[in-house]
């Protein structure tokens, strides 16, 4: 997505950036509220300009802040984000008029030197008239009146994005209803055949466990906002990496905790968003504070991993500070194998993402499992393998009858899925199907990883009687 014209939305908090960016990208990936400077990361995202992709930014509201202050590294990541781009969308609210803070970053994006289109956004009805014609004296020329929230006017602006950057549109069909025009990309949009699509990796656990000091460190920039106060991400921010020639999409995520102590709005907002996209990932990378190993909040969101089907990683940051690592290590094991019986074998990796230690065995942890998510094993293999399993421990006898188990096959991967025919499927004992899964796993090597095992009844489909 780099190598993209990047446009950068910016502007005050609240003025409808992620509202606008969400219109443009064809998503609902950055969280809007009514709440200002909900947003504090910057979010990339892909727009199709009629045929024409280029990279969105949507980024913090610029506001002033003292330095060091959370706000102060907003600004720093929305001025990076400025300063990258060959387009900006200045954006502002026409029903508030132009403010101070508009007229005091308006200098700031002007200082930038890129081209800028000056958007006046929640212009429908009378309400945006005034503040529309009080847009001009920003300096930009005539402002563009939209609504983001309602897809007025997206047609003109993407008309002007493309002139801006010298791309060559189709002439657009004619509509006669208002909105209709809106010409943007699909959420996540079908990548060429030819192209490998990302490995899609969700980094999550509690609050100030350090996953945006993580990401930033497998990225060898500073992309997230990182700090000591806890829950500074509140978006889920994706951004892309190349590990050994393999493309790799990482996730940061806001962090998690339990449901009674969340309290606020954003952090409701935050939780939910960092939910769905645990579920929506290939892999999943549970990071644990070594300081505080293994909290009730970090099983229950291993368990939620683990019953989502998603592959698992389990990375424990601040390694560096332990002082009897080998002990620890011992109790982490134990605890995992305790804890999350469901995926034994689950790796568990030691880093300092601050120090960027132990990153390599992550990288290298992520894409094994994946691989092991993905694995398919052969159904003639499958029923060699029934067989001796069956012979090792026979089914139970139920009512005096003994269950015959006569063929199975792997049905799915993402995560492996198997399914077995046999007579009176309902009457077999789960501690007998647990005993097939674990044996399952051994034989075919699939550690660390869910696995689907379904009974059914009646007889082999593939039997030419």
């Amino acid at each position: 997505m780099s190598q993209l014209p990047i446009v950068a939305i910016a502007g005050r908090p609240n003025v409808g950036k992620s509202t606008l960016f969400n219109r443009l990208t064809g998503t609902r990936a950055a969280l809007v509220s009514d709440m200002p400077g909900l947003t504090r990361d910057r979010r990339e995202g892909e727009a199709d300009l009629g045929g024409q992709s280029v990279c969105l930014v949507d980024t913090a509201g610029l506001e002033e802040a003292r330095p060091g202050s959370i706000a102060d590294r907003m600004r720093q990541q929305s001025e990076k984000a400025i300063a990258d781009a060959q387009l900006i969308l200045f954006v502002v609210d026409a029903r508030a008029g132009v403010t101070p803070t508009d007229v005091a970053f308006a200098r700031l994006v002007r200082a930038a030197g890129k081209p800028v289109i000056l958007v006046a956004n929640k212009a429908e009805g009378q309400k945006g008239t005034d503040g529309y014609y009080d847009a001009f004296s920003l300096g930009f020329g005539a402002p563009l009146a939209i609504s983001a929230e309602h897809g007025e006017g997206i047609g003109d602006l993407i008309a002007d994005m493309a002139a801006a950057l010298d791309l060559k549109l189709p002439q657009p069909k004619r509509r006669s209803r208002k909105g209709d025009d809106l010409n943007v990309a699909e959420e996540e949009p079908e990548a060429p055949a030819e192209r490998t699509k990302p490995v899609r990796v969700a980094i999550v656990g509690r609050p100030n466990a350090g996953k945006s000091t993580l990401v930033n460190a497998l990225l060898g920039e500073d992309r997230m906002i990182t700090g000591p106060e806890p829950g500074l991400t509140r978006d889920s921010v994706a951004s892309d990496v190349i590990y050994k020639g393999r493309p790799i999409r990482l996730v940061d995520t806001a962090g998690l905790r339990r449901k009674t102590k969340i309290t606020e709005v954003a952090e409701k907002l935050s939780a939910s968003d960092a939910v769905r996209t645990l579920r929506f990932a290939e892999v999943v990378v549970l990071l644990i504070d070594a300081e505080r190993p293994f909290e009730k909040q970090d099983l229950t969101i291993g368990s939620m991993v683990a019953e989502e089907g998603r592959a698992l990683v389990i990375a424990v940051n601040k390694w560096d500070l332990v002082s009897d690592k080998q002990k620890m290590l011992k109790d982490l094991r134990e605890t995992v194998a305790d804890s999350l019986a469901q995926v034994p074998g689950v790796s568990l990796v030691t880093i300092s993402a601050r120090g960027e230690k132990g990153l390599d065995q992550l990288m290298a942890a992520i894409i094994k499992t994946y691989e092991t998510w993905n694995r398919r094993v052969a159904t003639p293999r499958l029923n060699r393998w029934l067989q001796e399993a069956l012979g090792r421990h026979a089914p139970p006898a139920v009512s005096g009858r003994r269950i015959k188990i006569r063929y199975m096959t792997q049905a799915s991967t993402r995560p492996p899925t198997f399914v077995a025919f046999c007579q009176r499927a309902e009457a077999l004992p789960q501690s007998y199907v647990k005993y097939l899964t674990n044996s399952l796993r051994e034989a075919f090597d699939l550690p660390g990883v869910p696995i689907r095992f379904n009974m059914r009844s009646g007889e082999n489909p593939f039997d030419k009687k």
